[in-house]
């Protein structure tokens, strides 16, 4: 084998909603009956936010949810990691973290609910940092108010209300309201040059896709941290939901989205929770390429090793390194006029050149997001794009609780909310009261 070496450069918790209001309303205006907003209102917002957008210099952001994610995002602006944005507000239900910000930053505003905040004219944009249920309604709630969204993963927990969410953000685009999604996994160097290796056809023709993602390790701790998490009716999920949704997404980013799934998954097989634990899945492609999916937050070291056979040989993603071994003739091309029995194409070990910092992850979705404010940028990550990944992991769950192999492009949003209202009504776990705020910056 000859080595190469490039070089180059390289359901919902109400407490954040509080009372419902009749419906939305255009900054400053009376609130309007109808909790929908028609197309028209939304045009006619279009000119409001048109001329404050030339006006404005800076993003004022809210932030809704002041919690392990939330703090992250305050400190990334209010220590100037985010040049385009300010602070504008925080939102949190818990008093004892509300109390815990004003001590912190105290020349900031913090509201107990979020609909104050939307309405309070201190913020051109919300991230929603709050437990996933919520992530879709406020969402459509600040859409009303005529504010930009970004919402951290995932979209939702399921695909039913993560639609309707999408229907009011196309709906909202139309007055140049924009719609992220903290997709931080983006902004990854190495991710973004195998993503354009496979765009460009290097690769060939795709055989296989293997992804073991096991490094994601949890241990009861964590689980026990927040009483929200690892419960079906609080959290709609566990390792699918709240660490895999970044390599879901970069799969089908990548790859493109599967056309059936089959998965078994275990269910507190590690830990003492209700929720998955331990997944196996495979994916089929009508083109026939395969995929296997394998995670776990119960393997300690763990492992994060993507590899892709292809025509052209194979990829290697570990370690945050691409190795190419690459195929000096495609392996079909070399089948035609191979005549030895154990004849294999000639393959060069190549180390692919690229930046292998990590890029700017959660500071750069951010600044992505605040120049597609302020000046147009298109955006690393569409909100709309949300849904992809979900259904994927809506896919996985289906399949381990059903046994059947899953249609993903007519996936079922009704019956796969139906038997998630299943597992929530047949639920016999009671977690204690906890509300545990750590650093995660080195989680990911």
């Amino acid at each position: 084998m000859f080595s190469c070496v490039f070089a180059g450069k390289p359901e919902t918790a109400p407490g954040f909603f509080g009372k419902q209001q009749s419906g939305g309303e255009i900054r400053k205006r009376e609130p309007r009956k109808s909790g929908k907003m028609e197309s028209r209102e939304y045009r006619r917002l279009g000119i409001i936010e048109q001329e404050e957008l030339k006006k404005m210099e800076k993003v004022r952001l809210g932030v809704i949810g002041y919690g392990n994610m939330g703090t992250g995002h305050v400190s990334s602006v209010m220590e100037g990691r985010v040049p385009d944005m300010v602070l504008g507000a925080v939102c949190d239900t818990s008093p004892q973290r509300q109390e815990a910000f004003r001590q912190q930053y105290p020349q900031i505003p913090i509201f107990g609910e979020a609909g104050e905040m939307f309405r309070s004219g201190l913020c051109d944009a919300v991230i929603i940092a709050t437990p996933h249920y919520d992530h879709p309604e406020l969402a459509r709630q600040a859409f009303r108010q005529g504010l930009h969204v970004i919402t951290e993963k995932p979209a939702g927990v399921y695909t039913k209300q993560v639609r309707e969410m999408n229907d009011a953000a196309a709906l909202a685009a139309q007055s140049g309201i924009k719609f992220g999604i903290m997709y931080n996994q983006r902004t990854n160097p190495v991710y973004q040059k195998l993503r354009e290796m496979v765009r460009r056809g290097e690769l060939g023709r795709i055989k296989r896709i293997t992804w073991i993602i096991t490094d994601w390790y949890r241990p009861q701790a964590y689980h026990d941290s927040s009483t929200w998490r690892s419960a079906w009716k609080t959290e709609g999920g566990g390792a699918l939901i709240n660490q895999n949704p970044h390599q879901l997404d970069l799969w089908q980013w990548m790859f493109g989205m599967p056309d059936r799934i089959y998965a078994r998954a275990s269910f507190g097989k590690y830990y003492d929770i209700e929720v998955e634990d331990d997944v196996m899945a495979y994916f089929e492609y009508d083109n026939g390429t395969t995929g296997e999916y394998i995670t776990s937050t119960g393997e300690a070291p763990g492992t994060n090793r993507l590899e892709i056979a292809c025509d052209m040989g194979k990829v290697v993603v570990e370690k945050n390194r691409i190795t190419f071994y690459r195929n000096v003739i495609s392996e079909r091309e070399h089948n035609k006029i191979n005549t030895e029995p154990f004849g294999k194409p000639e393959c060069w070990e190549c180390n692919i050149p690229a930046d292998f910092s990590g890029g700017p992850q959660h500071v750069g979705i951010l600044n992505n997001f605040a120049s597609a404010v302020l000046r147009g940028t298109k955006l690393l990550a569409g909100g709309e794009e949300g849904i992809l990944g979900l259904t994927i992991s809506n896919a996985i769950h289906l399949s381990a609780w059903t046994g059947e192999t899953v249609d993903v492009k007519n996936f079922p949003d009704e019956r796969f909310y139906q038997l998630l209202q299943e597992k929530i009504r047949t639920s016999t776990k009671v977690k204690k009261e906890s509300q545990v705020v750590v650093d995660n910056s080195k989680t990911y």
